[in-house]
């Protein structure tokens, strides 16, 4: 029977400041929790029997508690568990310096909804971006849905928060930053490149004016066909992947 020490703990994770407090996360379903294993330290396993007897290999060092599905319905933050939820470890955030940058990077300005950030980390590991950078007004990572829905990209792509205008402006001087905006060039014909920043900003009002100064290139996804009367604005972890397959296409052609 699940403790309701247990389950106050498991709540008090849906939260910034209990996350934060604990220095855990929650993961949930065999397909998240197995990517996230081999890369983050598992605090504590709660699965079905079932689960446990198809993982019992791989689990065998990590603390476990097998639970019924009426018990992992109670603790479970998700409105339909799956066989199993997992507490991870926040890990350190060891950034690198700016000096110490290459390729192609992400930085987020301001995105507040959880399930933007965890789509544009999946996208991002998708086309190969190890590291975004975000603002302190960014969306907790380690929130529950954002979690989710970044279908494991986590294991792979490290998300930073720091003062971003600080940041942007310690890079070296040879490092573009390319901002989106609705009064940029067009994606289709500025130069693109395979290094650099490429910051995405908030779902209403964009980039935010100090960010924006910074900018060394400013890109807009253009409509088709020029001109056409359509919706205000892309979402923005569709427009980051719109974004992001440009400059990969480009990159292969070199």
């Amino acid at each position: 029977m699940l403790s309701k020490s247990v389950l106050r703990l498991v709540r008090s994770l849906d939260s910034r400041k209990g996350r934060r407090q604990e220095g855990l996360f929650v993961a949930e379903g065999p397909r998240l929790v197995g990517e996230l294993l081999g890369h983050f330290q598992c605090h504590h396993l709660f699965a079905t029997a079932e689960w446990l007897s198809a993982e019992s290999q791989r689990i065998s060092h990590v603390p476990h508690t097998e639970v019924t599905p009426a018990e992992l319905t109670r603790l479970s933050l998700l409105q339909t568990p799956q066989q199993v939820l997992a507490l991870m470890r926040i890990p350190e955030d060891n950034a690198p310096g700016p000096a110490q940058l290459s390729g192609l990077h992400l930085a987020l300005d301001g995105i507040q909804d959880p399930g933007n950030l965890g789509t544009i980390i999946r996208v991002a590991d998708w086309f190969g971006i190890e590291h975004i950078w975000c603002s302190m007004n960014t969306a907790d990572v380690w929130n529950p849905k954002v979690v989710q829905a970044t279908m494991g990209g986590l294991s792979r792509v490290r998300v930073h928060y720091l003062d971003l205008v600080s940041f942007l402006s310690s890079l070296p001087a040879d490092f573009p930053v390319f901002g989106t905006s609705l009064s940029g060039q067009s994606l289709w014909s500025e130069l693109l490149s395979p290094l650099g920043v490429i910051v995405m900003g908030n779902e209403g009002n964009g980039v935010s004016r100090e960010v924006d100064s910074l900018c060394s290139r400013r890109l807009l996804i253009p409509c088709h066909p020029t001109g056409h009367v359509t919706t205000e604005s892309l979402n923005v972890a569709m427009a980051t992947g719109i974004v992001l397959a440009e400059f990969r296409r480009r990159q292969a052609l070199l």
